[in-house]
């Protein structure tokens, strides 16, 4: 059984009463947060940084922008100067066909990858020039393949979320209790706080790392297909619990969704992508059409309304299981 405060809270993870420091470092090496550039701690810690981190627990949503922004691997462009404003407070939907770009500009706004020309805006400042830990403590990042220290209990990757918020001197304080055992409850893995990350399914591993974004509480949060792994109740469970934190914490969510049909029901807003640039935004109805899907995906379709959500829902035209009408008389 899970140990638990007094209060019913799970136990505070191993390394709760460690100082900052160790921590920042722990937190760097994490592939979620990976450092892509030779950020020093002085940075970290810049003048005016110790003021944003208890302001930005989604506080307010963050806005993020891009602008003319391209991006690549090993001078092979894959994003093709995109400008584009993310919604403020509302849940936007990545959509496109595989090797598209999606997970890629993901990454370019995560500032996970660096541009090679253009810029991605967090709060109007170009994400690049802002010190690690200040991007942490208001954005934060669940990627595809995200992987956590051999033998780490749950409770103990969770609470790695709230690095961002604890500066210098900074021990953990109730607040950080408080988050992480949030996140655990939201998740449904209170009673996994204390297994080894190595033990768990792929479909618990994910709904763990997912508390591990909630945790952070920013007010911006960027999942890339965070359904993966899942069966159709957990991916139903998984967007719910995104669009509770949209709803009720006001945070700005953006996610790459492969599921056309989810996306529609859960988004507010779509970017619907081709060839590295956007082919299509805005309201899923106005996107989601006939001839938007054959041109981006090259599949004829048949939209209908679904009944459960009154968005767009896509029914696929294939060669076969297709009732044709014969002639009569």
């Amino acid at each position: 059984m899970t140990d638990t405060t007094e209060q019913g809270a799970p136990a505070r993870p191993a390394d709760a009463t460690d100082e900052a420091p160790g921590a920042f470092e722990a937190y760097g090496k994490n592939e979620a947060y990976g450092k892509n550039e030779a950020d020093t701690r002085a940075e970290a810690y810049g003048e005016g940084a110790a003021d944003t981190y208890g302001k930005n627990e989604a506080d307010a949503p963050s806005t993020l922008a891009a602008r003319d922004l391209r991006l690549g691997y090993d001078q092979r462009p894959v994003v093709t100067g995109i400008t584009a404003d993310i919604p403020a407070g509302r849940v936007t939907m990545i959509v496109g066909p595989n090797a598209c770009g999606k997970s890629t500009l993901l990454r370019g706004l995560a500032r996970l990858l660096a541009p090679t020309s253009g810029e991605v805006l967090l709060d109007g400042q170009d994400i690049h020039r802002l010190p690690t830990r200040q991007v942490a403590a208001r954005l934060g990042i669940l990627p595809q393949t995200p992987v956590a220290p051999d033998g780490i209990r749950v409770i103990d990757l969770v609470g790695r979320g709230r690095y961002p918020h604890q500066g210098w001197f900074r021990r953990w304080t109730a607040t950080d209790d408080e988050a992480v055992a949030e996140a655990l409850t939201a998740t449904d893995t209170l009673d996994l706080a204390e297994r080894s990350v190595d033990e768990l399914s792929g479909g618990q591993r994910q709904r763990v790392w997912i508390a591990v974004a909630l945790a952070q509480r920013t007010g911006v949060l960027l999942l890339d297909e965070p359904t993966t792994y899942l069966d159709l109740p957990h991916q139903v469970e998984v967007l719910d619990l995104v669009t509770d934190l949209n709803r009720q914490r006001g945070a700005t969510v953006v996610t790459v969704l492969h599921d056309l049909n989810l996306a529609c029901r859960y988004g507010d807003h779509l970017i619907a992508m081709k060839d590295g640039r956007i082919a299509a935004e805005g309201p899923p109805a106005e996107v989601v059409t006939e001839d938007t899907v054959r041109d981006i995906f090259g599949m004829e379709c048949r939209i209908v309304t679904d009944e459960v959500s009154r968005t767009p829902l896509i029914l696929p035209i294939g060669r076969h299981r297709v009732h044709r009408p014969t002639a009569t008389g």
